[in-house]
């Protein structure tokens, strides 16, 4: 007898039940059905041939295409869970006329283009879309059943997503860099999530209408609708920026060179953000919002803490070691590096040398690193307002090795290339100013604010900085680019990496820029060409 097929049995007051062993792998799901016939299931555990995904999938097409969300959910394995995702189609995202298309199975798995009208308001519009599902036996009755994921009805809808159509959260938006100039994701595909923040921050105040969308709403707070199909247009207001979209166009294309990594640029004179670019696949803005260890391009707050505090100066000793202990930690420098015993401050920072830092911190309290980053360069106080989300910079006390690790840029030191660029921002200047995208008269911000550095202390960190970019490690990146430069690599070791993150920040002029490639190799090999592509750009 062949799984599925339904064995007709007489009802008399004497039923002979046969052996189970002449049903090879099958079983009786139940002695008689409602029409008196024994109803005979697969075991869960059999292969699906192709009748069996085509069963499954024709049931769920069908029911799907006549509207009826509940019946399509029985045609599935979690029919609690796909219930209301599928009757929503109808009922909250007023989804109709739906044509589904099967395409060719492969194996239990069915492509499927979709076909359908989203109506409201009056008005109607198309929409068309491809997904695919897969079958599988039930575990309990073996039926083959449409494997649910909510992602069958939309291949962008995840767990704890709805779909929902009517007026947008926030009107839509026109944002404009600096100059009036319209920035849009297609042409600049990194500020496709800012321009998502942007509307949802500024859009009832920018004087726009809302729009009539089918999106996707997100279980996860503070995240903005995802617009699948506009019905009906709204009026967009203007949001204006300080970008720069000749900036910004460089920086989309020097993050391209990289996978996993972003880039900033803005104006030390003002803190004014002018580019801001990451290459990522999941969106996340990391430029802003990342948290790594930044690795020696920290060691511009070190070397101010070591200045500030008396230890050392530009043109005092900071001998470089192979090697340098700490609390029973070895610490060594970059493979190539020649150690050098009569070095200055100047000669260690320009060439990146670790162990001369860590020499040098025993001069100082756990907590001083910590409060020279707050109080000097704004750090890790959790008081920036940028206009979109923002990380701040976390440069926490640390006691053991981490002590050491920190002044190095790692341990515990967790920045983001905002930061990163902040913080050449402020020893090319001596102060700090916030970084913003959005101007704070657009909704009365109260910008954060730090004491700065000493005229002396920047003073000393931009001579340092003007040798690393034109004698030491950040030259080849540099090269070229004139006589008001300054930069300063960094290579961060994270565990299971084959290749550090590729750290470079410098300045050209009025514009101070970071990047980080993760798993870039060294910062002058593949962070550096990025900063000085965007230096060059706005040059």
């Amino acid at each position: 007898m062949r799984k599925g097929v339904k064995g007709a049995v007489v009802t008399t007051a004497c039923v002979v039940l046969l052996g189970g062993a002449g049903y090879g792998g099958y079983n009786i799901l139940s002695a008689f059905g409602s029409d008196d016939v024994g109803v005979f299931a697969a075991d869960p555990d059999d292969p699906l041939d192709a009748d069996d995904v085509e069963e499954a999938s024709s049931a769920f097409f069908d029911a799907w295409e006549k509207g009826d969300g509940y019946a399509a959910a029985a045609a599935t394995n979690d029919e609690t869970a796909a219930g209301p995702v599928l009757d929503g189609m109808a009922e909250q995202a007023s989804v109709g006329d739906v044509r589904i298309t099967p395409g060719k199975a492969k194996g239990p798995t069915v492509p499927f283009t979709v076909r359908a009208t989203v109506s409201a308001n009056g008005r109607s519009k198309a929409l068309t879309y491809a997904s695919e599902l897969s079958v599988v036996r039930g575990r309990t009755t073996g039926k083959p059943l449409v494997d649910w994921a909510p992602s069958v009805v939309h291949p962008r809808l995840k767990e704890g997503d709805t779909l929902v159509t009517g007026p947008s959260e926030a009107p839509a938006i026109e944002a404009v860099d600096r100059n009036g100039k319209v920035l849009t994701a297609e042409k600049y595909p990194s500020l496709g999530p800012i321009l998502d923040q942007l509307r949802e921050r500024y859009g009832a105040s920018a004087g726009g209408s809302p729009s009539v969308d089918l999106a996707i709403r997100h279980q996860a707070p503070d995240t903005p609708d995802t617009t699948l199909l506009t019905v009906s247009e709204g009026k967009a207001g203007t949001v204006r920026t300080t970008l720069s979209a000749s900036a910004q166009e460089a920086a989309e294309k020097a993050v391209e060179q990289y996978e996993e990594s972003s880039l900033v640029a803005l104006k030390p004179s003002t803190g004014e953000v002018l580019a801001v670019a990451n290459h990522r696949s999941d969106g996340f803005n990391a430029a802003f919002q990342g948290q790594l260890a930044p690795g020696s391009t920290l060691k511009i707050v070190t070397a101010a803490m070591l200045i500030e505090q008396g230890v050392t100066s530009a043109d005092g000793a900071a001998p470089c070691p192979d090697t340098a202990v700490w609390q029973g930690q070895t610490f060594e420098n970059i493979t190539g590096l020649t150690p050098n015993e009569n070095a200055t401050l100047s000669d260690s920072f320009a060439r990146s040398c670790n162990t001369a830092f860590i020499k040098l911190i025993d001069e100082v309290e756990d907590d001083t690193l910590t409060r020279v980053a707050e109080d000097r360069f704004g750090l890790g106080r959790d008081d920036w307002k940028t206009g979109i989300v923002s990380f701040d910079g976390s440069v926490p006390p640390s006691g053991g090795p981490d002590r050491a690790a920190n002044a190095i840029g790692q341990g515990q030191v967790q920045l983001s290339p905002l930061n990163v660029a902040s913080i050449t921002a402020t020893a090319k200047t001596g102060t700090f100013r916030q970084p913003y995208l959005v101007s704070p008269e657009a909704d009365d911000r109260e910008l954060a604010t730090a004491r700065g550095l000493a005229p002396a202390v920047a003073q000393q960190l931009r001579r340092m900085m003007r040798l690393t970019a034109t004698q030491g490690s950040g030259r080849a990146a540099m090269a070229g680019l004139g006589p008001d430069i300054g930069a300063k690599t960094g290579s961060a070791e994270v565990d299971g990496q084959k290749l550090p993150n590729s750290w470079f920040t410098g300045y050209r002029g009025d514009v101070a820029a970071a990047a980080v490639a993760q798993q870039g190799g060294r910062g002058g090999e593949a962070a550096g060409p990025m900063v000085a592509a965007v230096l060059r750009a706005t040059g």
